[in-house]
């Protein structure tokens, strides 16, 4: 079974929008879909439970790495898959992943574009398809064997910033065999939409050299929120 984890807050249109295309993509698979939101108190969530192969998990913990090691607590499958509210997987996705897995890898990600048009974009989205600096971040899609998962100790949650590349620095560290998959997906661009192309890719930058060098969590934090604009998240679950 392949165990989807989705960390959400705030995402009430872009779940509408991918639970059912992951309903569709994972016929003639073994697949269960856990939204992990923290918590939940309105109607949406009930609308959610519709679904089939969805599970909620509200467990009054907020940050992503706790939602995400939330949602792998609840789930049942050997293969884990970490994927944005916002991301939308491709064709093939399932496939792709379980053809990974059994060619010897322990872990992969995806390679993914924008879903604006640019060409400073495009170039953005082609150092997805190797290795390189901003390898592991979260929109890249992390999949992986959940006993590898549970053997690296799941995701650090005092890591309440850039926990996907905390995580993928250990993955490196112990040698874990994954692969970039070249099939793309589809990652939204209103991050750069709210705020310059500039201003992202450099404090994108700043970031992950901050964090290479050892800053501590909330001062990566409070840097990110005074450097970028995040109102474009304004939506209500």
């Amino acid at each position: 079974m392949i165990s989807v984890v989705i960390p959400a807050f705030n995402e009430k249109a872009n779940l509408k929008r991918l639970v059912p295309l992951l309903d569709q993509l994972s016929t003639k698979h073994t697949v269960e879909v856990l939204i992990s939101v923290g918590t939940c108190k309105n109607s949406f969530c009930d609308s959610l439970k519709a679904f089939e192969n969805l599970i909620l998990v509200a467990e009054k913990r907020k940050g992503r790495a706790k939602q995400m090691n939330d949602g792998v607590t609840a789930s049942k499958g050997d293969i884990l898959v970490f994927l944005h509210a916002d991301v939308i997987p491709p064709k093939g996705f399932f496939n792709d992943i379980e053809r990974t897995i059994a060619a010897g890898y322990d872990a992969g990600f995806f390679s993914y574009r924008f879903d604006k048009d640019s060409f400073l974009l495009r170039m953005n989205a082609s150092f997805t398809k190797r290795d390189g600096l901003f390898t592991g971040g979260g929109d890249q899609c992390l999949f992986i064997k959940k006993s590898t998962f549970e053997t690296l100790g799941g995701f650090n949650e005092e890591q309440i910033l850039m926990e996907d590349f905390e995580f993928f620095k250990r993955m490196k560290k112990k040698s874990i065999a994954y692969k970039i998959v070249p099939n793309d997906l589809l990652v939204s661009a209103r991050k750069y939409e709210k705020n310059s192309y500039l201003r992202v890719n450099l404090s994108n930058l700043l970031l992950v050299v901050l964090f290479k060098m050892g800053v501590s969590p909330l001062k990566l934090k409070s840097l990110h929120n005074r450097l970028l604009r995040l109102d474009y998240q304004k939506t209500t679950v």
